[in-house]
């Protein structure tokens, strides 16, 4: 998954949990700035996007009920 399609995915987990950005980086990842700097061209390692991945799949189910 590269920057376009993490940003996109975060993009719409945040529209359907009604998550700000913020909330959504300090959860994810300990980085309150993710979204934004992502948002900005950040670069994204191999397991950055794992973990952003792993964090939609695991709290996006609980968003559904």
């Amino acid at each position: 998954m590269d920057e376009k399609n993490t940003l996109s995915a975060v993009e719409e987990f945040l529209k359907s949990a009604g998550v700000s950005p913020t909330a959504f980086g300090r959860d994810a990842l300990g980085d309150p700035g993710f979204v934004f700097d992502l948002r900005n061209g950040r670069r994204l390692w191999p397991e950055t996007a794992e973990k952003v991945r792993d964090f939609i799949r695991t709290h996006g189910s609980e968003v559904a009920q």
